[in-house]
């Protein structure tokens, strides 16, 4: 199967769906990527125009027709509006290893829901695609994310410094892994 044949599954559970990024999610994709605490700890700054979702939201259909990754969009029950993203990419299924993104609006930060999406795409890499192994790449400054990955199981490998260039200065990179085994572990 090719990877623009493999489906973008939906995935919920009591608190948060994950679903395909559609066309449709423009406007509240720029709303979170355009906050800038959303964005202070990521590898590229803040949008500061609507067009920069809209290309994303191209580039990411585009990139599907020849990587597998699957890009889901984060809402609340009852609600198809964007909250948060969580992605699953770099599968490598000869390696059985990919790597996992997520972000999810202040409001709502601090509830449980960031976690909720993590344990749903981590579920289907593992169950799902049957994957070994994930890794997350996380500013080591974003205590909040590093303590979150760790509570499901993720262990600190090491840290690639000065890896990023953003805005004028340098993160490095807090890297984490996951094995299968140990998530089963930590999901219990």
């Amino acid at each position: 199967m090719d990877a623009h044949d493999r489906p973008i599954p939906e995935l919920a559970d009591a608190r948060v769906r994950l679903r395909a990024l559609a066309a449709r999610d423009a406007e509240g994709l720029f709303a979170l990527h355009s906050d800038a605490d959303v964005m202070r700890y990521w590898s590229f700054p803040a949008w500061t125009e609507r067009a920069q979702a809209i290309d994303h939201i191209e580039r990411m259909q585009r990139e599907r027709a020849v990587r597998e990754f699957y890009p889901w969009v984060a809402t609340l029950p009852g609600s198809d509006t964007l909250v948060g993203t969580c992605s699953l990419f770099g599968v490598d299924r000869e390696h059985r290893r990919g790597v996992i993104g997520y972000a999810l609006l202040p409001s709502l930060w601090r509830r449980g829901l960031a976690g909720a999406m993590l344990q749903l795409a981590l579920g289907h890499a593992f169950e799902g695609i049957g994957l070994e192994r994930i890794e997350a790449d996380i500013d080591p400054d974003n205590v909040a994310s590093c303590r979150l990955v760790e509570r499901v199981g993720f262990v600190r490998e090491g840290t690639l410094r000065e890896r990023w260039r953003v805005g004028g200065g340098v993160q490095d990179t807090a890297l984490y892994g996951l094995l299968r085994r140990e998530w089963r572990r930590a999901a219990v």
